[in-house]
């Protein structure tokens, strides 16, 4: 792990020009400011200024000074900027002027849940497997909506012909010190997914935004357009973004942790759907519509994956890409810990495929808040939520 020093040094050897400090706003957009290498000791000692009223989620022009101070643990090469004349990123903490911490920060909010976790004695990790779609461009660089490929779940070159770019993919996130763990194509033409392996909570959103961004930056550079849109194409799957957790070999917190996500999911519903064509995707093709969980059953909201050694995980189905990680991963550990506190059971298991099951299974099952109206009412009368998400985030999110 880089510390303030390796940071100067590395910067000072390795010729690098240009250091990108990136943070993100309350839907989880990456936002950035790029400043030369002699301005680097100002950034961890002082912070750079931005303007927070231009940010969504971040203020008002009455009070809009805020402090980026870059986290030296995060430093990154950029891979497609030249060697020769380095660029680098590093994520940041965000901070008042008298240098207190802004709280409204997503990736802070972050470091709280995992600070809770830790006082509560529970390791958390966690990972992604996101999906995409690529689609063409014409001469203009403007996005026809003609998906890349035809190519269907796992089938191969030539029929799939995103294979080349997933694998420039992977080896642009190997370079920046993400390791994935498969690659494939996914049901829908020209849908792709990468799965990489699972970390602490913070470095696995850390990656997860990354990935995105490289996503968009190898799929451009290669005249393409990358889409994690919810429902990019209306007769076809959509995007998800699968959120594995890997708990302590401990059934019983195992159990309760499951069923503490189960008790708030409708209330977190509208952070891990946030768009209104999020609800579109959910109840089709693979995403969950109903309060559920079994094992290995993928029409279930939570499925437990059969597992030859290693950690058991616990795979929630129904968050979108377009879902800022660090909101969704803190409210994950948040509803864990409160099912372990509180000595949850788990409902019992659906074993059935909840997509062509009779009514007189499905009526007897809670059902996902189905419009974003009616998610984010669940989230705005919620007490769990106005616990630990910021006001104006709910607010930002209607």
């Amino acid at each position: 792990m880089y510390s303030q020093e390796d940071v100067l040094t590395f910067v000072e050897e390795e010729n690098v020009k240009f250091i990108k400090l990136a943070f993100f706003d309350v839907f989880g957009v990456q936002k950035n400011i790029s400043i030369l290498p002699q301005e680097l000791p100002r950034a961890f000692d002082e912070g750079i200024s931005f303007d927070a009223s231009a940010i969504a989620g971040f203020g008002n022009e009455g009070k809009s000074d805020l402090f980026l101070h870059p986290d030296p643990s995060t430093l990154c090469i950029l891979p497609w900027r030249p060697m020769d004349g380095r660029v680098i990123r590093l994520y940041c903490d965000v901070r008042y002027p008298d240098g207190s911490i802004f709280q409204d920060d997503s990736r802070w909010i972050l470091k709280q849940a995992v600070a809770y976790a830790q006082k509560n004695d529970i390791e958390i990790n966690l990972g992604a497997e996101v999906e995409f779609y690529l689609f063409q461009r014409d001469e203009e660089n403007k996005d026809l909506r003609i998906p890349f490929d035809q190519a269907g779940y796992m089938d191969v070159a030539p029929k799939d012909q995103g294979e080349d770019i997933r694998r420039e993919i992977c080896f642009t996130l190997i370079e920046m010190g993400i390791q994935p763990e498969a690659s494939h194509h996914e049901e829908g033409p020209g849908q792709n997914e990468i799965d990489f392996h699972y970390s602490d909570a913070l470095t696995a959103a850390d990656h997860t935004s990354t990935f995105k961004w490289v996503v968009e930056m190898v799929a451009s550079g290669n005249g393409l357009e990358a889409d994690f849109s919810p429902k990019p194409l209306a007769d076809h799957a959509g995007n998800g973004m699968h959120i594995n957790l890997s708990l302590p070999k401990n059934p019983e917190l195992q159990e309760a942790f499951l069923a503490g996500i189960l008790d708030h999911i409708c209330e977190m519903t509208v952070f891990f759907n946030p768009h209104k064509d999020s609800f579109l995707r959910l109840g089709e093709k693979k995403a969950p519509r109903f309060v559920s969980w079994s094992k290995e059953n993928r029409s279930t909201l939570i499925r437990i994956p059969a597992v030859k050694g290693g950690q058991q995980r616990i795979e929630l189905r129904s968050p979108d890409p377009m879902a800022n990680p660090y909101l969704c991963y803190a409210l994950l550990i948040y509803a864990g810990i409160d099912g372990i506190q509180k000595h949850r059971k788990a409902p019992q298991a659906i074993d059935v495929n909840l997509y062509t099951a009779q009514r007189s299974v499905t009526d007897l099952l809670q059902k996902l808040p189905t419009t974003h109206a009616e998610a984010w009412n669940r989230a705005a009368a919620s007490d769990f939520i106005k616990q630990f998400i910021p006001a104006a985030y709910l607010h930002a999110y209607r």
